[in-house]
C-alpha cells in the first residue's frame, strides 16, 4: 500500500484530516471512497493506517486504526551539498538523492554553475524542490522527507558543517582516496557531508577553500562523470557501505 505524507498538524488523534493537493489527488485521481484504507506518514517518524470516514469537497476525514514508529537509525545521516546545475538535472538529483536516503540536500552557489539563483524566484524554486523530494520519499517508502535548504555558497556550507566527522568533496583528476575506501563514521549521531560540483567542476579557489576547511578530496575513479551522475554514483556507494555496516552491527 502506498504511503502519503501529511502535515503533522493534520494529525489529531484519533483522526487525521487531509486537505490541499493530497485531497485532490486521493479524491479525484485515486477515487478514494468512505471505508477505504490508507497509509499516512507525518514525516516525523510515525506512520498511520487509517480508515476513510468522509470524502468531501474541502477535506477527507479519516480514523486512525493503527500506527507505527520509525525504527532507530543505525547509520550516520548523509548530507548532499550539490552545486546548482541545469534545471531538470537538479530536479533529477533531488529526486534520486531522496530515494537513496539522504537526510538533507543543500544547493550550492558555485563559480562554474550555469544556473544562478534569483532572489525573486527562490521561494518558488525551493517549494518545487521540496515537492519533488516529498514525492520521491513517498515512492521509496521513506519515513521522513529530506530537508531542502536554501542555496548558499561554499564558504557558508564549510562554516555550517565545520564539526562534521566526515567532510568529503568530489574532485575530478584527484589523487585523493576513493570514496569506496575512505573510513566512514559509525555512530548514527555522526553526520557525513559530501560536496558535488557543477557541470564545469570546482574553481581552483573553491578547491583550496574546501581543503583548508577540512574537506577531504575524494574520487570515484578515473572517469570524468557528469555532475548529476557523480552525485548519484557517490550516494549509491555510501548507501551500500552504510547498509553493510548496519548489517554487521545488527
Amino acid at each position: 500500500m502506498s504511503t502519503f505524507f501529511v502535515d503533522p498538524l493534520a494529525v489529531t488523534p484519533p483522526t487525521i484530516r487531509i486537505t490541499g493537493d493530497l485531497l485532490h489527488h486521493l479524491r479525484d485521481s485515486l477515487r478514494l471512497h468512505q471505508g477505504d484504507s490508507l497509509a499516512l506518514n507525518d514525516g516525523c517518524g510515525t506512520s498511520y493506517r487509517v480508515e476513510v470516514t468522509h470524502v468531501g469537497p474541502q477535506a477527507i476525514d479519516s480514523r486512525i486504526t493503527d500506527q507505527q514508529t520509525a525504527p532507530a537509525r543505525k547509520t550516520p545521516p548523509v548530507v548532499l551539498g550539490q552545486a546548482l546545475i541545469k534545471g531538470d538535472k537538479m530536479d533529477w538529483v533531488i529526486q534520486k538523492a531522496t530515494e537513496l536516503g539522504v537526510a538533507a540536500i543543500v544547493p550550492l552557489q558555485s563559480t562554474h554553475s550555469v544556473i544562478k539563483p534569483q532572489r525573486n524566484r527562490l521561494e518558488h524554486q525551493r517549494s518545487r524542490w521540496s515537492r519533488i523530494a516529498r514525492d520521491a520519499a513517498q515512492q521509496s517508502e521513506r519515513w521522513t522527507i529530506p530537508i531542502i535548504a536554501d542555496p548558499i555558497d561554499l564558504a557558508e556550507i564549510c562554516r555550517q558543517y565545520a564539526s562534521t566527522p566526515l567532510k568529503g568533496i568530489l574532485m575530478e583528476r584527484s589523487n585523493g582516496p576513493s570514496l569506496a575506501a575512505v573510513p566512514l563514521p559509525q555512530h548514527p549521531t555522526q553526520q557525513i557531508i559530501l560536496l558535488v560540483g557543477p557541470e564545469g567542476g570546482w574553481a581552483a579557489d573553491e578547491r583550496g577553500l574546501a581543503q583548508e576547511q577540512g574537506f577531504l578530496p575524494l574520487t570515484l575513479g578515473p572517469r570524468i562523470l557528469r555532475a548529476e551522475t557523480a552525485a548519484i554514483a557517490a550516494l549509491s556507494i555510501l548507501q551500500s557501505r552504510l547498509d553493510e555496516t548496519a548489517r554487521e552491527t545488527s
